[in-house]
């Protein structure tokens, strides 16, 4: 009886399988490949790297922009007319856009350093440009409707350029493996060259950074100045219904030392507090006086807009998920809230021995207290029983206007030189973060100036503007500032340079370590090879040269159409994977 030799069996490779088979849809073995990857699939794979790196951006600048959310959902309702939350499904689909990309990136880059043949398949390729396509319209929208917010970019970096340095330099120091094993492992070419080039021109570039960074927490300790006072934004926005007694309350409560308003002048003379130019967002206007309900909020007098609710559309839309924290008292009361005057705000401030800050908007030109807005805001003020000196104007009005507001401190929202400051006589500025540079800061405060800074609503630039010497924020977040008792970090600049310094060696001495073990390993792959093979077998490879794909395919039909017919017993079949070739042995014959 003849005892046949079994066939080979390949050894399974369950890995491989997973990463070709969801990338490219290649889950058996002889559809894979180990031949150089197409010029076509190259460039889905430049395609894959390019939305990656736009989807990373456009994820940061979501995270960064928390700070101005409430913002984005007021500009948003301006010209639509509804008020939504319309961050939450920009961020969601940025997470899974961001989540699909970056595991199909991790996946070509397993497929580079297995040496197996890149294949996209249909289906991705549909996906990631879908993906790409809806990002670069987002950021054309952004660009349209909220332009000015591509400041906080900048700005967050002179918190976060330290920690993503060591993240760039990491992920460069990592990606050194590929490109090693790309520039070693093949035949010298001009691309490789370049490849090599450009890694190492990014290299430098990363290890170099942070000799363009500017942040104002690497600085002494001692030189930490006194933590900025803060001012509540409306009150507190985010836990009650701006404008309202209610907000103000809470806002005190979480340590405000200060209250900010946006100040209406009513028909019949009466300042009220109103951001929007209509009653529609935040009162029920529309139920009370539904003609009416686009009409401007000046041309309405006192006692109809007392007469409005100024609580309900907070619990009905939830515009800062934060109903669901409140308790049923605290629900009563924000459902009964009404429009409120000047004079009850500045009572409670007045009672809290706290300060006002007061944006005041001009009636328009057909408004009976056109020319006396501001005598309308004095009698408030001393109606309230207020000291003037605790009370502060910002008036979105020319000079001329913001001089009729006498015995009033009066600080002004725009830019301005120390000379100009001089000349209109002014104590004060009142900026946006993106306009007031740590530099600029520090010639304010040594001349005297004091600068509030809006809107701060996040830790990471309450700590940058405290580091920076500010010495007052305005926040729709008080209750979130008041748990930041110390920036977030802070580091001497000797420290900051040691880290730079060692985290730089460390990096080029891995990625010189890199190419030395891939060249060695490469050297000594190349030399065991030849021993391995004799002249006949390196003529019979030369002149029968295959494709890895093609010989796969051959092993694996010829496998198959055996096990179906079946081997007679004097036939037996052995595949010698090294050459790839099949050869049929007869008899039992010995090899």
């Amino acid at each position: 009886m003849v005892k046949h030799q079994p066939l080979q069996v390949y050894e399974k490779q369950v890995f491989v399988s997973f990463v070709t088979g969801i990338y490219g849809c290649r889950w058996k073995r002889y559809q894979r490949s180990q031949d150089d990857s197409s010029g076509w699939e190259c460039t889905w794979f430049l395609i894959l790297c390019s939305s990656f790196l736009l989807l990373l951006f456009w994820a940061y600048f979501w995270l960064v922009a928390q700070n101005d959310f409430n913002d984005f959902n007021w500009l948003v309702y301006n010209r639509s007319g509804q008020w939504r939350d319309e961050t939450i499904p920009i961020i969601t689909c940025t997470t899974v856009g961001f989540s699909y990309i970056t595991f199909l990136l991790i996946l070509a880059l397993f497929h580079v350093s297995l040496g197996q043949q890149l294949n996209l398949y249909w289906v991705h390729k549909i996906g990631v440009l879908a993906t790409l396509l809806t990002t670069i319209s987002g950021v054309v929208s952004v660009d349209d409707i909220w332009r000015d917010e591509w400041d906080i970019l900048l700005v967050s970096l002179q918190s976060t350029a330290p920690f993503l340095h060591i993240g760039a330099l990491a992920t460069v120091t990592a990606m050194s493996w590929l490109v090693a094993g790309y520039v070693v492992r093949k035949e010298r070419s001009n691309i490789q060259v370049m490849v090599l080039l450009i890694y190492i021109i990014i290299l430098v570039a990363v290890c170099l950074a942070p000799l363009t960074f500017t942040c104002p927490c690497i600085m002494d300790r001692h030189s930490l100045k006194q933590r900025p006072d803060i001012i509540g934004r409306r009150g507190a926005p985010m836990l009650a219904p701006e404008n309202t007694m209610v907000s103000f309350n809470r806002a005190l409560q979480h340590g405000a030392s200060s209250l900010e308003a946006d100040v209406t002048i009513s028909v019949d003379g009466v300042p009220f507090l109103m951001r929007d130019n209509t009653l529609r967002r935040t009162t029920d206007v529309r139920k009370v006086f539904p003609a009416r309900q686009y009409e401007d909020a000046s041309f309405f007098n006192w006692t109809e807009i007392r007469s409005l609710n100024a609580g309900q559309w907070f619990l009905e839309t939830d515009p800062y998920w934060t109903v669901k924290t409140l308790t049923g008292k605290d629900r009563s009361r924000i459902g009964n809230q009404t429009v409120c005057s000047l004079v009850e705000m500045l009572r409670l401030a007045s009672r809290a021995n706290s300060s006002a800050l007061l944006n005041i908007r001009k009636p328009p030109p057909e408004h009976p207290r056109y020319r006396s807005w501001f005598m309308d805001t004095l009698w408030a003020v001393q109606k309230a029983g207020i000291s003037q000196k605790r009370v502060r104007t910002v008036t979105w009005t020319p000079d001329t206007d913001r001089g009729r507001v006498r015995g009033l401190k009066q600080t002004a929202s725009e830019k301005l030189s120390v000379e100009e400051i001089r000349q209109r006589g002014i104590t004060s500025l009142t900026l946006h973060y993106s306009k007031a540079s740590h530099k600029d800061i520090q010639e304010y405060l040594a001349n005297n100036v004091s600068v509030t800074v809006y809107p701060v609503n996040e830790p990471w630039l309450y700590s940058i503007l405290w580091c920076s010497g500010v010495p007052s924020v305005s926040s729709d977040a008080p209750q979130v500032l008041r748990k930041v008792p110390y920036p977030i970090w802070l580091m001497s600049r000797n420290a900051y340079s040691f880290i730079w310094i060692t985290s730089d060696l460390v990096s080029l001495a891995i990625v010189i370590g890199i190419f030395c073990f891939q060249n060695y390993h490469m050297i000594r792959w190349r030399i065991s090879g030849m021993q391995n093979y004799n002249p006949e077998q390196i003529m019979l490879s030369a002149v029968t040269r295959r494709s890895s794909r093609e010989v796969n395919i051959m092993k694996e039909k010829l496998i198959f159409s055996e096990l179906n017919n079946g081997l007679s017993s004097t036939d037996e079949l052995s595949l010698y994977p090294d050459n790839g070739y099949a050869r049929y042995s007869h008899g039992g014959l010995s090899r």
